[in-house]
Parts: structure tokens; sequence; C-alpha cells
């Protein structure tokens, strides 16, 4: 089980502290629906963990962000085959700290720089999970060709089985 970690993001921030640490991807509980069947990846091992690294700092203009470093592995669903795919997850996102007065169009008018809301019990978990979800492709397929039929699946190869197949005695040339 995963120790859950609980910062003060602005006193981290302010004082340069830095977290590190590694996380299995069955501990994000948002993330299960895109994650391949337990069934398809049977080795521990191979269901997927990231390693992060959040690092609290003040920029040049006095702002207090995080920066959150994440590299690992998960297991996602092919939405073509509905097979594991292995995706590698690497990012750095550096993240506005913003108190709630400050919270206007104003501070948000920068499009390039993402904000959260500052906050003394900040979950570093549901941030990890967070960036992961914003991070992972809508719709993650396995390359053209790559994709392995499905066990116990249709076939589609036989012209009974093509369920739109009287359709095309239909069309207008």
């Amino acid at each position: 089980m995963f120790a859950r970690h609980f910062i003060d993001s602005l006193d981290f921030a302010r004082n340069g502290r830095e977290l590190r640490g590694e996380v299995p991807v069955s501990e994000m509980p948002r993330l299960q629906d895109m994650l391949a069947a337990p069934e398809a990846c049977p080795e521990p091992s191979r269901r997927g963990s990231i390693s992060y690294i959040v690092r609290g700092f003040q920029d040049r203009d006095g702002k207090l962000k995080l920066e959150v470093t994440l590299d690992g592995m998960c297991q996602l669903r092919c939405q073509r085959c509905l097979n594991a795919l292995a995706y590698p997850v690497k990012l750095v996102s550096r993240l506005l700290l913003v108190q709630e007065g400050e919270l206007d169009e104003s501070s948000v008018e920068q499009d390039d720089l993402d904000s959260i809301l500052a906050d003394s019990h900040q979950d570093i978990l549901a941030l990890l999970e967070e960036e992961v979800l914003l991070s992972l492709p809508f719709a993650p397929k396995h390359p053209l060709g790559a994709c392995q039929p499905v066990a116990g699946g249709m076939d589609w190869s036989e012209p009974e089985r093509k369920p739109f197949a009287a359709l095309a005695g239909l069309k207008i040339e």
C-alpha cells in the first residue's frame, strides 16, 4: 500500500522542498477505468508503477510553483482490440500555486501556465493521479496493424458475420 503524503503547498514551494517516490498505478482509483484488466497483466511488475518527483520553488517573479516530474509505465486498454497496451508516462508539469482570492481572469491569462489552488493539505497522490490522467490519450490504441484479435471474439472474415454486408448491395453508384 502506498503511504499517502500531504503537504502545505505554499510552504513546500516557499522553502524549496522536494518529495520523491514511486506509486503503483493500482493505487490511483480514477485511473482504473483506463487500465487493462488485471488478468491481461498477471504479473504485478507489468501492471505499472510511476516514479515521481514533486519539487517546490519560487520563480524570478516571486511566484510559488510546483514542478511535478513523472516517469513510468502503465498498461492501458487498446480501444481497437481491448488488449493491454504498454504506455510510457513521461512528463514534467510546472504548476502555479494560486490562492482562492487570486484566481480570476487576469491571473489565468497565460495559457501556457497551468494553475492549481494552493492547499494547506495538498494530497500528493491526488495531484499525481490528476497529472497522469491529463497526460493520457483520449482513446489509446496500438499502432495500425499491431492489434491482436480478442480471444473468443467475433470472426468478421466470414461474409455472413459482416453485419453491414447487406447494405453494400443498396449502395447507389
